[in-house]
């Protein structure tokens, strides 16, 4: 066995003490004001940030972060790292990758064996820079790490879902399954799209993450 798939697991694992959990991305929003209310709406919601934001954009970002890694080059990373922060349509959407990236670079440093060095190097390093930086060193497959990352959101998210609709367990893993038959393909246009044709408009989504920082009661931080 390939020894790259585990690590990938303990990479995508919720186990990971990054955060991610607390997280929604503004999907606590949508359910708040009834446009996201059940399965079938979560899904498509989902859905369609997966495929026109997620894996057109971050995912992108993603591959060529790997491929920077890879190849050492410390200012191309410093380039995709700033571009991709500055991505980041609202303040939570800014913090939440900010504080993922750290707690998740902090991580890196303690268990020892990355290019600690060069991490260090960011002050305030984006969560796919340093999640590319662990992909990297465990000599995880481009595609297949893009496919790992692409897995992580969609899980949290759904987690996400299942906790603020609410929703059940079987109803949150057939979203899931419906979600990973989708990430194969997405993860392999990723792996090899050029950073010019990348796209993250996503105008409700955007809004939802705004609305989401005044909303009055809230289970989640973004």
């Amino acid at each position: 066995m390939n020894p790259a798939l585990i690590r990938l697991l303990q990479l995508t694992s919720p186990a990971l003490p990054v955060g991610a959990y607390s997280y929604s991305q503004g999907l606590e929003w949508v359910v708040e004001t009834g446009a996201v209310k059940n399965e079938a709406t979560a899904l498509a919601w989902i859905g369609d940030c997966l495929e026109f934001g997620i894996a057109r954009f971050e995912a992108v970002y993603l591959a060529h972060m790997l491929a920077a890694w890879t190849q050492d080059d410390a200012a191309r990373l410093a380039q995709l790292d700033d571009e991709f922060t500055a991505s980041r349509e609202t303040a939570e959407l800014r913090a939440e990758t900010a504080q993922m990236g750290y707690s998740l670079a902090r991580l890196l440093t303690d268990l020892g064996g990355f290019p600690a060095a060069s991490l260090a190097a960011f002050k305030q390093p984006s969560f796919p820079l340093a999640w590319s930086c662990a992909a990297a060193a465990w000599r995880i497959p481009a595609q297949d790490a893009v496919a790992g990352y692409l897995w992580a959101w969609a899980e949290n998210q759904v987690m996400a879902a299942v906790k603020a609709i609410p929703l059940g367990q079987t109803a949150g893993q057939r979203m899931l399954l419906v979600l990973g038959q989708r990430i194969p393909a997405l993860a392999d246009a990723a792996a090899a799209a050029d950073l010019e044709t990348t796209c993250n408009y996503l105008p409700a989504f955007a809004i939802a993450s705004s609305c989401h920082e005044t909303q009055y009661t809230r289970l989640f931080r973004s």
